[in-house]
């Protein structure tokens, strides 16, 4: 799991890059107007909204653009955008599946631009429940690795966390959806730093390849999630240190 861990560090300071961009505050903000708009513009009693917001506190997301997100969800404030969530499926490289989070005011633009990624990388798109029940819905949080596992585990099991996986990096903490919030309430308090905070979709069975095939697999992530309308990708494929090295020597 210690090629997870550095995999999710890597694309902590992409996401970073793509934000001094503002390409990345775009996305925030969608999410944050898809959770505002689902379960209301109270964080405390919507999940949802919470985790968007705690995220796009952690990237830096101004205030105001926060606040202006929520108020757009809400109907408080009016704009000509009307976007929908969709979870598309399919299958990557080598039969690995793949689940695209997607936010969009455009279905139809959307598919053709997924269809096309997944094809130029030996993937396709699929039915509905074809790859979806190979998933765990999951809450997750990251830690610094110079946090001790040991105090850590303690600390997450204490707060209501599911599982502790240590790594070389960072190390992550499972949760239960409804219970991100407490247990990272609970990490704080106990003065155990939080690198970042995540629903996510948690492979059942992860899938193990040979690194070269992983890094197809990591390249066609990538190149899904740089589209604008993709939140995020998830996939079965066990991230090895070894298919990350793989990838990172394929990038030059």
């Amino acid at each position: 799991m210690s090629g997870h861990s550095h995999w999710a560090t890597i694309r902590r300071k992409k996401e970073s890059t793509d934000a001094k961009k503002g390409q990345l505050f775009t996305k925030l903000a969608r999410e944050i107007v898809i959770a505002a708009r689902e379960g209301g513009g109270d964080p405390d009693s919507n999940i949802s909204l919470r985790v968007a917001i705690d995220k796009a506190r952690s990237m830096g997301m101004p205030k105001d653009n926060i606040e202006r997100a929520v108020r757009r969800g809400t109907g408080a404030d009016k704009d000509g955008e009307v976007f929908e969530e969709v979870m598309y499926e399919g299958y990557g490289p080598n039969g690995v599946a793949v689940l695209i989070d997607v936010l969009t005011d455009n279905r139809n633009r959307t598919v053709a631009a997924l269809r096309h990624a997944l094809s130029r990388q030996g993937g396709t798109l699929a039915e509905s429940g074809a790859v979806a029940w190979q998933f765990d819905r999951k809450g997750i949080i990251t830690v610094p690795a110079t946090m001790g596992y040991d105090t850590l585990f303690e600390a997450a099991v204490e707060s209501g966390a599911e599982d502790v996986v240590e790594g070389v990096e960072s190390h992550e903490v499972y949760t239960a959806p409804e219970d991100l919030h407490a247990v990272q309430v609970g990490l704080k308090g106990a003065g155990i730093p939080v690198e970042n905070l995540e629903l996510v979709m948690a492979p059942k069975t992860p899938m193990t390849l040979e690194p070269r095939e992983a890094a197809q697999v990591l390249k066609l992530v990538d190149l899904l999630e740089e589209m604008d309308d993709v939140r995020r990708v998830f996939t079965n494929l066990d991230v090895t240190e070894e298919a990350v090295q793989a990838y990172e020597a394929m990038l030059g």
